[in-house]
């Protein structure tokens, strides 16, 4: 369900640009007991991303549903991380993410696999545009931390580009050639 980016004033513009699609994850009905007796809240949990490679997520509490929601998605926005995928489909290695008991394991998959994911990981992955994945989930089953294990190990996905900037290398210098990888293997077998 895409919604409509609303812009505050003008210096919003800039940053609404891009189109975001944003995913309803958990939805929490919160109480409060006052002296009077329960005050009802909710708390929405919202994963935004742009499918190209950003995405992040937010919370928000309020008295009535959709408030709720815009809040979360309002803090989503704000707090997005870029990460590279590889042909825009799926991951370039694999990456462990860990946050709280949340442990979260997800590798790369050739095309046509899809998004082997549970729940609150598949929403990241969807709303982050990846296409392919293998993931897996052990620990905690809350969504929040779920989440924030996914981003964790997200943070830590790194292109052959940025490897090569931070070694001072080429990229073809650091990727294995094609060529090659046949032979090598056949040498190790001799050896074995």
């Amino acid at each position: 369900m895409a919604r409509e980016p609303h812009h505050r004033g003008g210096r919003r513009d800039r940053d609404e640009t891009p189109e975001f699609a944003d995913r309803l994850v958990a939805i929490n009905r919160v109480s409060k007991t006052v002296k009077g007796g329960k005050r009802f809240g909710f708390a929405a949990l919202v994963v935004v991303g742009d499918q190209k490679g950003r995405v992040g997520f937010g919370k928000g509490k309020a008295k009535e549903v959709p408030e709720a929601i815009r809040k979360a998605t309002e803090q989503a926005k704000r707090g997005m991380i870029r990460v590279p995928l590889r042909e825009g489909r799926t991951l370039h290695h694999d990456v462990q993410g860990r946050h709280g008991a949340g442990r979260v394991v997800m590798r790369t998959a050739p095309a046509g696999t899809g998004i082997i994911a549970g729940g609150p990981m598949r929403a990241v992955f969807e709303m982050l545009g990846l296409q392919d994945v293998v993931a897996k989930s052990t620990g905690t089953q809350n969504p929040y931390n779920m989440i924030r294990a996914t981003l964790d190990g997200l943070k830590s996905e790194s292109s052959p580009r940025q490897v090569a900037q931070r070694r001072g290398k080429k990229v073809a210098d650091i990727l294995p050639k094609r060529d090659e990888t046949p032979q090598e293997s056949g040498q190790v077998a001799e050896e074995a």
